[in-house]
């Protein structure tokens, strides 16, 4: 059984294999914010500046920046990016 198990973990591919693949997508929530900027290759999270662009782009009311959004709004749209990634 020891044999089989260093086998195993021997012949597991990569983080980056995975990546590469698609298999294994990088967070865009509850990660480091450099490392993902840093894997990214942008300067500011794709996040907000898809956000920020809607924003301006819709007209959105004076003050948007100041309030809270809905708990459960502020989830379906963390997941979203997430799976995006």
């Amino acid at each position: 059984m020891l044999g089989f198990l260093k086998t195993f973990i021997k012949s597991r591919p990569s983080k980056q294999k995975l990546k590469q693949r698609g298999i294994l997508r990088e967070r865009v929530f509850g990660c480091d914010l450099g490392e993902h900027l840093l894997n990214s290759g942008l300067d500011v999270p794709q996040v907000l500046v898809s956000c920020s662009e809607f924003l301006e782009q819709h007209g959105v009311v004076d003050g948007i920046y100041r309030h809270s959004g809905v708990s459960s709004n502020i989830q379906k749209l963390r997941s979203s990016h997430n799976r995006l990634r």
